[in-house]
Protein backbone atom coordinates (compact mmCIF):
# COMPACT_ATOMS: atom_id res chain seq x y z
CA UNK A 1 0.00 0.00 0.00
CA UNK A 2 1.61 3.13 -0.73
CA UNK A 3 2.64 5.84 2.19
CA UNK A 4 0.46 8.39 0.90
CA UNK A 5 -2.64 6.82 1.37
CA UNK A 6 -1.87 6.43 5.30
CA UNK A 7 -2.46 10.66 5.04
CA UNK A 8 -4.98 10.83 1.90
CA UNK A 9 -5.47 14.40 2.36
CA UNK A 10 -1.93 15.17 1.53
CA UNK A 11 -2.72 14.88 -2.20
CA UNK A 12 -4.96 17.80 -2.25
CA UNK A 13 -3.87 21.12 -2.98
CA UNK A 14 -4.16 22.93 0.23
CA UNK A 15 -1.14 20.59 2.20
CA UNK A 16 -0.42 21.78 5.99
CA UNK A 17 2.57 21.81 7.96
CA UNK A 18 1.04 19.24 10.49
CA UNK A 19 -0.31 16.77 7.86
CA UNK A 20 3.41 16.55 6.08
CA UNK A 21 4.90 15.76 9.32
CA UNK A 22 2.49 12.58 10.01
CA UNK A 23 3.76 11.44 6.61
CA UNK A 24 7.69 11.82 7.87
CA UNK A 25 6.39 9.88 10.99
CA UNK A 26 4.44 7.25 8.50
CA UNK A 27 7.71 6.87 6.29
CA UNK A 28 10.04 6.44 9.08
CA UNK A 29 7.59 4.16 10.95
CA UNK A 30 6.98 2.38 8.24
CA UNK A 31 10.63 1.64 7.31
CA UNK A 32 11.71 1.54 10.87
CA UNK A 33 9.02 0.45 13.03
CA UNK A 34 9.97 3.51 14.52
CA UNK A 35 8.08 6.75 15.14
CA UNK A 36 10.15 9.36 13.42
CA UNK A 37 9.96 12.76 14.22
CA UNK A 38 6.21 13.65 15.94
CA UNK A 39 3.88 15.91 15.08
CA UNK A 40 3.73 19.43 16.23
CA UNK A 41 0.60 20.57 17.51
CA UNK A 42 1.80 24.26 17.66
CA UNK A 43 2.66 25.00 14.30
CA UNK A 44 0.46 26.38 12.22
CA UNK A 45 -1.27 25.43 9.02
CA UNK A 46 0.80 26.62 5.88
CA UNK A 47 -1.90 26.38 2.61
CA UNK A 48 0.69 26.12 -0.77
CA UNK A 49 -0.48 27.60 -4.02
CA UNK A 50 -2.04 25.05 -5.87
CA UNK A 51 -0.65 25.31 -9.15
CA UNK A 52 2.68 24.91 -7.46
CA UNK A 53 2.06 21.63 -5.87
CA UNK A 54 -0.08 20.12 -8.62
CA UNK A 55 2.50 17.72 -9.88
CA UNK A 56 4.26 17.15 -5.95
CA UNK A 57 2.26 14.44 -4.53
CA UNK A 58 2.63 14.50 -0.36
CA UNK A 59 5.24 11.87 -0.41
CA UNK A 60 7.45 13.83 -2.42
CA UNK A 61 6.22 17.19 -0.30
CA UNK A 62 7.56 15.04 2.67
CA UNK A 63 10.68 13.22 1.50
CA UNK A 64 12.10 16.73 -0.17
CA UNK A 65 11.70 18.13 3.16
CA UNK A 66 13.42 15.37 5.27
CA UNK A 67 15.89 14.99 2.99
CA UNK A 68 16.90 18.91 3.67
CA UNK A 69 16.69 18.68 7.18
CA UNK A 70 19.11 15.37 7.10
CA UNK A 71 21.63 16.35 4.77
CA UNK A 72 21.98 20.26 6.56
CA UNK A 73 22.86 18.90 9.76
CA UNK A 74 25.10 16.60 8.14
CA UNK A 75 27.25 18.94 6.81
CA UNK A 76 28.64 20.06 10.11
CA UNK A 77 29.59 16.98 10.96
CA UNK A 78 31.69 16.45 7.95
CA UNK A 79 33.25 20.01 8.47
CA UNK A 80 35.17 18.87 11.37
CA UNK A 81 36.65 15.57 9.62
CA UNK A 82 40.05 17.17 7.83
CA UNK A 83 41.21 18.52 11.67
CA UNK A 84 39.39 15.79 13.65
CA UNK A 85 40.02 12.58 11.99
CA UNK A 86 43.26 10.56 12.03
CA UNK A 87 42.15 8.46 8.62
CA UNK A 88 43.18 9.60 5.52
CA UNK A 89 40.69 7.08 3.67
CA UNK A 90 37.86 8.17 5.68
CA UNK A 91 38.67 11.78 5.29
CA UNK A 92 38.25 11.09 1.48
CA UNK A 93 34.94 9.15 1.72
CA UNK A 94 34.37 12.62 3.97
CA UNK A 95 34.75 14.47 1.95
CA UNK A 96 33.22 12.66 -1.07
CA UNK A 97 29.80 12.67 0.84
CA UNK A 98 30.01 16.20 1.36
CA UNK A 99 30.31 16.66 -1.88
CA UNK A 100 26.81 14.91 -2.93
CA UNK A 101 25.17 16.13 -0.11
CA UNK A 102 25.91 19.61 -1.37
CA UNK A 103 24.82 19.13 -4.79
CA UNK A 104 21.84 17.25 -3.72
CA UNK A 105 20.92 19.56 -1.31
CA UNK A 106 21.03 22.51 -4.63
CA UNK A 107 18.57 20.42 -6.53
CA UNK A 108 16.20 19.39 -3.08
CA UNK A 109 15.64 23.64 -2.35
CA UNK A 110 15.22 23.53 -5.66
CA UNK A 111 12.11 21.51 -5.37
CA UNK A 112 10.77 22.81 -2.09
CA UNK A 113 10.77 26.38 -3.72
CA UNK A 114 8.69 24.86 -6.88
CA UNK A 115 6.44 23.25 -4.54
CA UNK A 116 5.71 26.32 -2.45
CA UNK A 117 7.00 24.95 0.80
CA UNK A 118 7.11 27.71 3.81
CA UNK A 119 10.70 28.28 4.30
CA UNK A 120 10.69 27.11 8.04
CA UNK A 121 11.27 23.53 8.29
CA UNK A 122 9.25 21.31 10.00
CA UNK A 123 11.79 18.66 10.66
CA UNK A 124 14.68 20.29 11.45
CA UNK A 125 16.66 19.69 14.78
CA UNK A 126 13.84 16.52 15.21
CA UNK A 127 15.22 13.63 16.79
CA UNK A 128 14.61 10.88 13.90
CA UNK A 129 16.59 8.07 12.42
CA UNK A 130 19.92 9.44 10.48
CA UNK A 131 19.68 12.57 11.87
CA UNK A 132 22.85 14.02 12.97
CA UNK A 133 21.80 16.04 15.63
CA UNK A 134 23.78 19.27 17.07
CA UNK A 135 24.16 17.53 20.19
CA UNK A 136 26.35 14.84 18.41
CA UNK A 137 28.33 17.09 16.44
CA UNK A 138 29.22 19.37 19.64
CA UNK A 139 30.32 15.63 21.02
CA UNK A 140 32.50 14.97 18.04
CA UNK A 141 34.06 18.46 17.93
CA UNK A 142 35.61 17.73 21.46
CA UNK A 143 36.80 14.36 19.93
CA UNK A 144 40.19 13.67 17.87
CA UNK A 145 41.71 10.63 16.28
CA UNK A 146 39.91 6.99 16.37
CA UNK A 147 37.35 8.71 19.11
CA UNK A 148 36.28 11.33 16.27
CA UNK A 149 36.65 8.36 13.88
CA UNK A 150 34.17 5.67 15.45
CA UNK A 151 31.45 8.98 16.05
CA UNK A 152 31.54 9.81 12.55
CA UNK A 153 31.50 6.55 10.86
CA UNK A 154 28.32 5.82 13.24
CA UNK A 155 26.60 8.72 11.89
CA UNK A 156 27.53 8.25 8.48
CA UNK A 157 26.32 4.67 8.28
CA UNK A 158 23.03 5.17 10.07
CA UNK A 159 22.38 8.76 7.84
CA UNK A 160 23.22 6.97 4.70
CA UNK A 161 21.20 3.93 5.44
CA UNK A 162 18.19 6.24 6.40
CA UNK A 163 18.50 7.82 2.88
CA UNK A 164 18.40 4.46 1.04
CA UNK A 165 15.35 3.46 2.94
CA UNK A 166 13.51 7.26 2.26
CA UNK A 167 14.65 7.31 -1.07
CA UNK A 168 12.95 3.36 -1.89
CA UNK A 169 10.14 4.59 -0.55
CA UNK A 170 10.21 7.95 -2.51
CA UNK A 171 10.84 5.88 -5.97
CA UNK A 172 8.12 3.82 -5.08
CA UNK A 173 5.26 6.11 -3.73
CA UNK A 174 6.37 9.48 -5.35
CA UNK A 175 4.61 11.47 -8.16
CA UNK A 176 6.61 13.98 -9.06
CA UNK A 177 9.37 12.74 -11.69
CA UNK A 178 12.11 15.26 -10.77
CA UNK A 179 12.03 14.19 -7.15
CA UNK A 180 12.14 10.51 -7.79
CA UNK A 181 15.29 11.12 -10.05
CA UNK A 182 16.59 12.86 -7.68
CA UNK A 183 15.61 9.49 -5.30
CA UNK A 184 17.10 7.16 -8.14
CA UNK A 185 20.61 9.41 -7.54
CA UNK A 186 20.67 9.33 -3.80
CA UNK A 187 20.47 5.35 -3.93
CA UNK A 188 23.49 4.91 -6.32
CA UNK A 189 25.12 7.55 -3.96
CA UNK A 190 24.35 6.07 -0.80
CA UNK A 191 25.12 2.50 -1.87
CA UNK A 192 28.08 3.41 -3.33
CA UNK A 193 29.19 5.57 -0.17
CA UNK A 194 28.50 2.62 2.05
CA UNK A 195 30.06 0.14 0.12
CA UNK A 196 33.42 2.04 1.18
CA UNK A 197 32.29 2.49 4.66
CA UNK A 198 31.85 -1.39 5.04
CA UNK A 199 34.56 -2.32 3.19
CA UNK A 200 37.14 -0.17 5.07
CA UNK A 201 35.89 0.87 8.56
Amino acid sequence: MPLTSLVPELETPAVNVNSRILLAAALTAGLLGASGCGAAGDTAPTVTSPAATASFGGTDLAWVEINIAMDEELLPLLELTPANSSNPALKELSAQVATFTGEELGTLRQLHDEAGLPSANPHKGMPMPGMVTPALVASAAAQRGAGFDKVLTTALREHLEQGQRLATSERSAGAETRTKELAARILESRAEALEKLEKEF
